[in-house]
């Protein structure tokens, strides 16, 4: 059984839809067997708590750099002897120890078609405003492994989903997560957890 450590910052709907994944049998071969969230009052842990999963809290603020942060988190996820880290939410960037240590194994889910509006900057509804100044017609989310720069890792799976002309950031933003983010998230991290991706290089292959 793959375990599964998922980092979050927030409200956390990207880990509800991995728990819901989990209780429709769709991740049998995962366990979701620790949430860390780097703020003390995120509502992800009252989901996670609701699932009797295992919780910790690291905030930053009580460590004096990012190196001596991601120390933290490294230690807590070694000490869970954790297969795999799902970055659902999560606000910080961490050293690259962090990506170097489970290399191939932490993968994030960005609201875009990677390589389009991504990279430093882009998160949250900012990703949305910025789909809509532009004015394409398609856009949608990705899952990607995470290397040391921002959105950058090699694509796992990406869906598409439509623009519309009456669309706000944040009805946009819904879409996204409704129809691409919460569909392809608990794909990927099934496949990971099947031995079903091969890396090389900038490519994935599912096999």
């Amino acid at each position: 059984m793959t375990k599964i450590a998922v980092l979050v910052s927030g409200s956390g709907t990207n880990l509800q839809a991995l728990i819901d994944a989990k209780s429709n049998g769709l991740i049998p071969s995962g366990d979701i067997s620790l949430v860390l969230s780097s703020a003390p009052d995120a509502y992800a842990l009252t989901r996670a708590k609701e699932h009797n999963i295992l919780t910790a809290v690291i905030e930053q603020k009580e460590y004096c750099d990012r190196e001596a942060f991601t120390e933290a988190i490294l230690n807590e996820l070694q000490r869970h002897k954790i297969d795999l880290v799902v970055l659902a939410g999560f606000l910080y960037i961490l050293s690259p120890v962090f990506t170097r240590h489970f290399e191939n194994r932490v993968i994030n889910v960005h609201p875009s078609l990677i390589p389009s509006f991504c990279g430093d900057g882009y998160y949250g509804l900012r990703v949305h405003e910025k789909v809509l100044e532009y004015g394409v017609k398609l856009t949608g989310a990705t899952v990607h492994f995470v290397n040391e720069e921002t959105d950058a890792g090699p694509i796992i799976l990406q869906k598409a989903v439509p623009v519309n002309s009456d669309d706000t950031p944040q009805t946009l933003q819904q879409r996204v997560m409704e129809q691409a983010e919460w569909v392809i998230l608990p794909q990927a991290v099934n496949l990971f957890c099947e031995g079903c991706l091969r890396v090389e290089g900038r490519h994935v292959f599912i096999e």
